[in-house]
C-alpha cells in the first residue's frame, strides 16, 4: 500500500461491502447483480463503483421506495465519500435525504443537530419525551457506517420500550467533527442535548468496531454512559502490535487515513496513544458486551483477552466462527447487543418477540463463569 491511493481497491470493495448489505437486508443476489456491472472502484464513469449504486438508488427513489433508495445510495458512498469525489458525495447526501423522506411518514422519528465549534453531528431520534423521559440507547457504527443505516431500530422505540439516538462516529457521513483523541467528547455532547427528553443517566451505547471503542472511552469519563456493547471493537492490541497492523486492509487503513486527515502511512503512528491502557480497562466498571469473530482480519481476538483480564469486571464475550463485525450472523449479534443494553437500562420491552433468538449455536463467555447458549 502507498500514500498516493486514491481509495480502497475493487477487490476489497467487493468483499467488505456484502457485511454492510446484509446489514441492510439486501438479497445477496441483487448485490450480485449490482457487483457484476462494476469495472472501477472510484470515477465518475458509468460502470464505476459509486455510479452503479446511484443509479439503483435512483431507480429505487423514483418509484417512492425511499428506504430502498437510502440503502443503496449508502452503499454508493462506501466506504467514505473524499472531498473531491463528486459521485460519492452526491450519494451521501441522497442518502440523507431518502431517510429523511422515509422517516418523515412515521410519527416520533426525529432529528437533532449538534453544532460545536470543531464541527457538527446528527442523530436520529426515536421515544424522546420530556414528560415520560425513558432510559437511552445510542447506537452507532463503525468508520464506514452511517447512520440512515438504522431505521428499522429506530421504529421500534416504543415496542423497546426506550429513547433511541443513531449517530455516526467523527467524519463518516454527516458527521463533520475531526476524528483524534477525544471524539468520546461527542457522546457527553450528545447526552446533554436530550437530557431534558430522556433518562440519561441510564445510558448504554450499542457501538460497533470503532465506534465501541470510541463509547469505551466516553464511559471512563461520563458515568452517564452506564454499559456498553459492541462488536468487533479495537481496545489495545490494534493500536501497538506493529505486526498485526502489517496485515490490516487497506480499506480500514485508507477509510482512518480520510477520517484523521493523515497520510496512510501515518495511520498507526497517529492512533498510536489511543490504547485502552491496562489502568484505564481496570476502570470499566460497568457491563461490557463484546461480539468476537475468530476469523477477523482487522481487529485482532487478543483484544478480549484484554477485556476480560480484570477478574470481578462485569464483561461477556460472544465467541463467533466469522468474519470482522461477523456478517454471517449479524440477526444474532444484534440480538445479543440489545438484549444487553435493555439489560443494562433496565427497559422493558412490550413485545419479547423483538428479541427472539435467532437460530443456531453461540458460545457466550463471562468473568463470572457462565456459558450461555
Amino acid at each position: 500500500m502507498t500514500d498516493t491511493l486514491p481509495g480502497p481497491g475493487l477487490a476489497e470493495l467487493r468483499r467488505y461491502v456484502l457485511l454492510h448489505a446484509r446489514a441492510q437486508g439486501l438479497a445477496p443476489a441483487h448485490c450480485r447483480e449490482l457487483l457484476a456491472g462494476v469495472r472501477t472502484a472510484h470515477g465518475s464513469g458509468h460502470d464505476s463503483w459509486p455510479a452503479v449504486w446511484s443509479r439503483a438508488g435512483d431507480v429505487l427513489a423514483g418509484r417512492g421506495r425511499q428506504l430502498e433508495a437510502c440503502r443503496h445510495y449508502g452503499l454508493a458512498r462506501f466506504p467514505y465519500a473524499a472531498a473531491d469525489d463528486v459521485v460519492r458525495r452526491r450519494a451521501q447526501l441522497l442518502c440523507v435525504q431518502s431517510f429523511d423522506q422515509w422517516r418523515r411518514g412515521r410519527a416520533g422519528l426525529d432529528r437533532i443537530d449538534i453544532c460545536l465549534p470543531e464541527g457538527r453531528f446528527a442523530c436520529w431520534t426515536a421515544g424522546l419525551s420530556k414528560t415520560e423521559p425513558r432510559p437511552l440507547i445510542v447506537v452507532m457504527g463503525g468508520i464506514v457506517s452511517v447512520k440512515e443505516q438504522w431505521g428499522p431500530i429506530l421504529a421500534r422505540a416504543d415496542a423497546l420500550g426506550v429513547a433511541l439516538a443513531v449517530t455516526e462516529m467523527p467524519g463518516v457521513g454527516e458527521n463533520t467533527l475531526p476524528y483524534r483523541a477525544d471524539s468520546h467528547r461527542m457522546l457527553s455532547v450528545l447526552l446533554d442535548t436530550v437530557a431534558d427528553r430522556a433518562d440519561v443517566r441510564r445510558t448504554c451505547a450499542v457501538a460497533l468496531s470503532f465506534g465501541g471503542h470510541l463509547a469505551l472511552r466516553a464511559a471512563l469519563v461520563d458515568e452517564r454512559v452506564r454499559g456498553v456493547a459492541t462488536v468487533g471493537a479495537p481496545l489495545r492490541h490494534f493500536f501497538l502490535d506493529r505486526d498485526w497492523q502489517r496485515g490490516v486492509p487497506d480499506t480500514t487503513v485508507l477509510t482512518l487515513a480520510h477520517l484523521i486527515g493523515c497520510k496512510p502511512g501515518d495511520v498507526f503512528d497517529a492512533v498510536r496513544e489511543w490504547a485502552l491502557g491496562e489502568q484505564e480497562l481496570g476502570r470499566l466498571d460497568i457491563p461490557v458486551t463484546y461480539a468476537a469473530a475468530l476469523r477477523d482480519d482487522i481487529v485482532p481476538l487478543t483484544e478480549t483477552a484484554a477485556l476480560l483480564s480484570r477478574r470481578t469486571a462485569r464483561r461477556e464475550v460472544l465467541l463467533l466462527d466469522d468474519e470482522h463485525g461477523a456478517p454471517a450472523q449479524l440477526a444474532r449479534v444484534r440480538v445479543a447487543l440489545l438484549r444487553a443494553a435493555l439489560r443494562t437500562v433496565g427497559a422493558r420491552p412490550v413485545g419479547r418477540g423483538l428479541l427472539a433468538a435467532v437460530g443456531g449455536t453461540q458460545r457466550l463467555l463471562s468473568r463470572r463463569g457462565r456459558l450461555t447458549v
